[in-house]
């Protein structure tokens, strides 16, 4: 590993940016930290400033955007994406890295998990948890429903979850700037795919599968 870094924390909330900044200069001293609250300030850095890793929060303002790892690879190909996120691991872990993470943290994770995580990906170029492995590897044993749910894309996860967190067709729309026409177009799609006719099916689904 180089002996320094250039790592850039994106995250809308202050207190995490400057917590994950200290964690990580208490192992890094040399490195250089940088941190942007929204996805068009990281894109401006990147444009200026050749980086090593993105420590990126997937979900800025209540709305999740996946497609930023691409535009995040499109300006530097070779920066690596390191999700810090709230999200559960078990289903988005494995979602991210499929679509261009190199690793995935939970923001509840301990400060010696982040050195970890961190080493491993400038050592190795991943870090997967024991969790996130294990749901790669298997091919067989899956629970009820696993591979259903993963067979959604990731707008139709993203609907189900806020159909989950009980926000109705209206509060979607707005939150994801799309028509109320598109989102039952989603609805029935997901209730399709998962052969379930309601929220309360869908919720108990990913329950199971947590």
């Amino acid at each position: 590993m180089n002996s320094v870094m250039s790592i850039l924390l994106v995250d809308d909330h202050l207190v995490v940016r400057k917590g994950v900044e200290l964690v990580l200069l208490s192992s890094f001293p040399k490195a250089n930290v940088y941190s942007a609250e929204n996805y068009d300030d990281a894109l401006d850095i990147m444009k200026t400033i050749k980086l090593d890793l993105v420590i990126l929060d997937i979900n800025i303002n209540g709305v999740e955007n996946i497609k930023i790892m691409k535009a995040i690879k499109e300006i530097q190909n070779k920066v690596k994406i390191l999700i810090f996120s709230s999200h559960e691991e078990k289903h988005y872990g494995t979602r991210y890295i499929q679509n261009g993470a190199d690793g995935y943290l939970n923001k509840f994770c301990t400060e010696d998990k982040i050195i970890k995580a961190v080493n491993q990906i400038f050592e190795k170029g991943f870090y997967y948890s024991d969790q996130v492995k294990e749901k790669i590897n298997s091919k067989s044993g899956k629970k009820r429903g696993t591979s259903a749910i993963d067979s959604l894309s990731n707008r139709e996860f993203e609907i189900a979850k806020l159909l989950i967190s009980g926000e109705g067709n209206l509060e979607i729309s707005n939150k994801l700037n799309i028509q109320m026409s598109t989102v039952s177009t989603y609805k029935n799609r997901i209730f399709e795919k998962l052969n379930i006719n309601n929220v309360v099916s869908l919720s108990e689904l990913f329950k199971e599968n947590e």
